[in-house]
């Protein structure tokens, strides 16, 4: 007989002759009170998931995250509106598609209208902007680090007036960066009404920014994979809900109010030719990473002879704006966002002298743009410098093999996704935003094989995008991690046990002291080499007046605090 069958014979279940109907309803009624314990346990835990559901104020968090993308998607209409409408001033034309009428123009108004907006964005950074420059993607990714601080509304409005200015008049460099930062401080302004915990602070932020990319580039998807893999720098679940409601909200309201669904560039249905172009895809990448590593470092080398420089800082701006005009005069295609020149290249349409020389002009241009002080980000003039990358090594592969090679403007789109993803240390949101902006999602392999390529060779070179280089300037790390982070940000004032009344300090050694200001890098290596499991913290400024006190367990609770709270935010 089977061991797991039960026997039939009602002896030889232990019961008694006769009462086999008894046994079976007891047994019965056993299942049914188990049965509805069990009822009872998934009720309860339901209640209790919902119960969390409403303590963690999700509700709240999707409905701010609603308003918060249609009114970035709002916002940025209103910038793109803003460029048009300072443009027209010096062009007559509102059309981000600007060559024809810049060719019609003297040389002295195109000089005149980069001189001329130099000046004003000059004024702005000296006399109203915080940190006498615009923001862009580096402070947002800094507030979000921060918990949603560092980055104020107005502020926000300000830089987007200066990055309108620089861009309706000239300047080379992307209107998309100064978006996301605009998007950005305006859901922080949302998050401090609401009084919002950091997490949920951080998760707006994110919110802003899906939203202003998704209404930029007019795609959705790109915008969500962006605020969680440049932004909040992690995948979470609890993140992902309102990030979409965002993003999804800002296209609509950008498509109602101004694009309509359409992709920004309308290009022609490119293929692959031959799989056996597969090892000249993987050629593109590596020359698009050489392409990228050339751009940053031009970034970095014109940044830092700005600031060796010294002149007023509102006479900055108007220097550049005066060598931007020059080059403007000869070659117009490097002037403002550059789309124009971009969806020439995916087209097919330049010969190849002449995508290598803007290649050239356009690194040369931007790094004097963002060195001026000027508004503006990285992304457009990326996404151009791969488009003209893609488009000349594509005409010079069909040259090599003819019979193989595919139409150069497929490359243009390889290149534009390699050159960006490199640069923006985002290959996954680049690489769906090149999709989502060409429509070309059956080059879906080869793109995937020229962004790893250049993105894993650019890393190799620079160890970081340039974002973060820019946050490494400011002594802001987080390319190493967040225990790196809260070493070098956490003060020992937020961690330490404060006297109720300042006193003189006396007979302790110095090496025994800390500062109140001191990072909790400090502290802990005060322990490490002190060997005490206390140490005194004085006031920065009157090092002889003692405030309070540390111990090596306070130092430590803190910190493993810190990095608990972080990994239950990343994996929720």
């Amino acid at each position: 007989m089977d061991g797991g069958a039960e026997p039939s014979d009602p002896q030889e279940r232990g019961e008694a002759p006769g009462r086999a109907p008894a046994g079976r309803f007891m047994r019965l009624l056993r299942k049914l009170q188990a049965g509805q314990g069990w009822v009872r346990t998934t009720y309860s835990r339901t209640g209790e998931n919902i119960l969390a559901f409403l303590a963690d104020r999700n509700p709240v968090m999707w409905l701010f995250a609603l308003a918060v993308g249609a009114a970035v998607g709002a916002a940025a209409v209103v910038f793109r509106l803003g460029i048009g409408a300072v443009q027209w001033l010096w062009l007559g034309e509102f059309s981000e598609y600007t060559l024809d009428a810049i060719a019609a123009q003297p040389w002295w108004r195109i000089v005149a209208a980069t001189t001329v907006g130099g000046l004003v964005v000059g004024l702005l950074n000296t006399y109203v902007l915080t940190g006498r420059r615009p923001g862009g993607v580096a402070d947002v990714i800094e507030a979000s680090a921060r918990g949603g601080h560092g980055v104020s509304a107005k502020n926000g409005l300000w830089s987007a007036l200066a990055t309108v200015i620089s861009l309706g008049a000239g300047a080379s460099a992307g209107r998309e960066g100064p978006v996301v930062h605009l998007g950005a401080t305006l859901a922080v302004g949302l998050t401090r009404i609401a009084q919002l915990s950091p997490q949920a602070g951080r998760i707006i932020l994110a919110c802003g920014a899906a939203s202003a990319i998704s209404a930029s580039f007019n795609a959705p998807i790109a915008g969500v994979l962006f605020a969680h893999e440049v932004i909040l720098r992690h995948y979470a679940v609890s993140a992902f809900v309102p990030i979409v409601i965002a993003s999804v909200s800002g296209t609509l309201v950008a498509r109602l109010l101004f694009i309509g669904d359409v992709a920004a560039f309308q290009i022609p249905q490119y293929s692959i030719g031959s799989y056996w172009e597969m090892p000249a895809f993987a050629l593109l990448g590596v020359v698009a990473a050489g392409v990228a590593i050339t751009f940053q470092f031009a970034l970095i080398v014109f940044d830092e002879t700005a600031r060796q420089i010294r002149m007023p800082a509102w006479f900055r701006p108007v220097l550049g704006g005066l060598i931007v005009g020059t080059i403007g005069v000869f070659v117009p295609e490097i002037l403002s966002v550059g789309y124009e020149a971009t969806d020439t290249a995916l087209h097919g349409h330049f010969a190849m002298t002449t995508m290598i020389m803007l290649v050239v002009v356009k690194i040369l241009a931007t790094a004097i743009t963002l060195a001026s002080r000027f508004g503006g980000g990285i992304f457009s003039p990326s996404l151009y410098l791969g488009a003209m990358t893609g488009g000349a090594f594509g005409l010079i592969a069909a040259m090599a093999f003819p019979e193989l090679a595919s139409q150069h403007g497929l490359y243009a789109i390889l290149g534009m996704g390699a050159v960006a993803s490199a640069l923006l240390g985002a290959p996954i949101s680049t690489t769906v935003i090149v999709f989502e902006l060409t429509g070309g999602y059956a080059l879906s392999i080869a793109l995937l094989l020229t962004v790893s390529i250049a993105t894993g060779l650019h890393l190799a070179v620079h160890g970081r995008s340039y974002f973060h280089y820019q946050l490494e300037t400011r002594g802001i790390v987080l390319a190493s991690g967040p225990h790196r982070y809260f070493l070098k940000t956490i003060m020992v004032s937020s961690f330490m046990t404060a006297r109720p009344e300042p006193e003189p300090l006396v007979d302790v050694a110095e090496s025994n002291t800390l500062r109140s200001n001191d990072t909790l890098e400090t502290a802990l290596r005060g322990f490490n080499d002190t060997g005490a499991d206390l140490l005194y913290v004085v006031d920065p400024r009157e090092r002889g007046t003692l405030v309070g006190t540390v111990s090596h367990i306070q130092a430590l609770r803190a910190y493993n605090r810190l990095l608990v709270e972080t990994s239950e935010e990343e994996h929720k």
